[in-house]
């Protein structure tokens, strides 16, 4: 397995988790999320919307030939998310920044990966639905 297949593979499986891993909290209804999302002004449609696509997008992500639609619905998605951190919420939400930097680094690991695969995005253009 060469380098740049493992960075890729660590990028998608560090985005994935993050984004899988709350799912839990969302889908659920847990308290801190049913929080965060009155607090944005969206609950409950915004809770489960995000988390639908969020799911989609860490499958996506996985999946090496959808990899780049994953990323760029996961860029979208935390872009959202430090939106609101920055304007509505602050980065220290519930008393820590934890959210905000998983955010941040889904965003990154996304960035990165949109990066990797940017040759892809020609051909995204061309699909025809």
């Amino acid at each position: 397995m060469t380098l740049t297949k493992i960075f890729t593979w660590a990028l998608r499986l560090t985005a994935a988790i993050i984004m899988l891993q709350t799912l839990y909290f969302k889908f659920t209804g847990q308290k801190e999320s049913i929080d965060l999302f009155t607090a944005i002004g969206m609950e409950p449609f915004g809770r489960y919307g995000t988390g639908g696509l969020e799911l989609i997008a860490s499958i996506l992500i996985l999946i090496p030939r959808t990899t780049l639609m994953g990323a760029l619905l996961g860029l979208g998605l935390m872009s959202g998310a430090m939106f609101f951190h920055f304007t509505t919420l602050g980065i220290f939400w519930g008393g820590n920044a934890t959210l905000f930097l998983y955010a941040l680094t889904c965003f990154l690991c996304c960035f990165i990966l949109i990066l990797v695969y940017r040759n892809g995005i020609i051909n995204l253009l061309k699909l025809k639905f």
